[in-house]
């Protein structure tokens, strides 16, 4: 690996969605690009997004460092500046982030994972049971086709179509993709079609706000360095076998997930608690997808600086 001069000094003040240089870690051939918040004093925190992008919320990042915690993220596979990885799966995260770990000097790391983010953080902690001390994972999605999970029950009729068609023909998949991802590219790469997209909830609370707008938007401008190979990626990982159990992890793990979510049903997140060893699941009933990370982050993040005393 190469190393690169430390980035702590290179943090300008977060309020405006201007984020750290990122640090450059070469691993197995290709490139990892990463976000380090600081302080260095922090108990690490390895944060896998819902969308890929390394960059972490400046809210979150602030709220963390008021439990005395440091937040760490990374471009996955094909998002940002990092490399791409064809074929990988779910698991194929654990060699990545220990390669982040070795660069940055830790042993010993929490884990966060939303929606998307949400299966990498469980395969972290379980093919890392050494290193991580704890697990928070948000409104994240069970394996497909796992015994006792209707994986598409609750979701939109498009997504039954995008799935079917991804077992039956699987260039026309991709071709569709493509053209959807295009069509999503222009809506949500401004803060403004956030803003259209929350409709009468913009601007009613942190999670609809113009903040947050600024952020996803340029969560989706800077992921789009490949187009959409890096969710065609993922959403062909999330339909693929995830490479390992979920009772090989030994972490605790709180799992938040919304009654209101229908983005990614609740299913997914009772199936999950039910097969997740040492979980305090906790369902409140009157959240969604857009709200659920905003909403329990101060808690969650209370519960890690729990479980790192303990």
């Amino acid at each position: 690996m190469r190393r690169t001069p430390s980035p702590a000094a290179l943090v300008r003040p977060y309020g405006s969605v201007v984020y750290p240089e990122p640090r450059i870690v070469e691993f197995d051939g290709r490139i990892l690009t990463v976000e380090d918040t600081g302080p260095r004093g922090g108990f690490p925190v390895l944060v896998h997004s819902g969308g890929g992008s390394r960059h972490l919320e400046p809210s979150a990042v602030l709220e963390a460092r008021r439990h005395g915690l440091r937040l760490i993220s990374y471009d996955r596979p094909a998002y940002g500046g990092s490399t791409p990885l064809p074929g990988r799966v779910i698991a194929d995260c654990a060699p990545d982030v220990q390669a982040i770990l070795t660069e940055l000097g830790m042993s010993r790391i929490a884990v966060w994972g939303f929606s998307g983010g949400g299966s990498y953080a469980l395969a972290t902690a379980a093919l890392m049971p050494d290193a991580v001390v704890g697990v928070c994972v948000l409104a994240t999605l069970g394996p497909y086709g796992a015994p006792g999970l209707d994986w598409l029950d609750g979701m939109d009729d498009s997504y039954h179509e995008e799935v079917q068609l991804f077992f039956e023909d699987r260039a026309a998949a991709r071709d569709k993709f493509r053209s959807d991802a295009v069509e999503m590219y222009g809506r949500l790469s401004t803060p403004e079609g956030w803003l259209r997209l929350w409709g009468e909830r913009a601007g009613t609370d942190a999670a609809h706000g113009q903040e947050a707008a600024k952020y996803l938007a340029s969560t989706f401008k800077d992921g789009w360095t490949r187009g959409d190979e890096g969710w065609w990626d993922d959403w062909t990982a999330f339909l693929s076998p995830w490479g390992f159990e979920l009772d090989a992890m030994r972490a605790p793990v709180s799992l938040w997930h919304g009654l209101a979510d229908s983005r990614c049903p609740p299913a997914h997140g009772r199936w999950l608690a039910e097969r997740i060893p040492h979980v305090a699941a906790h369902f409140p009933e009157d959240e969604d997808h857009t709200n659920i990370e905003e909403d329990n982050r101060s808690t969650a993040y209370a519960w890690i600086r729990r479980q790192i005393d303990s």
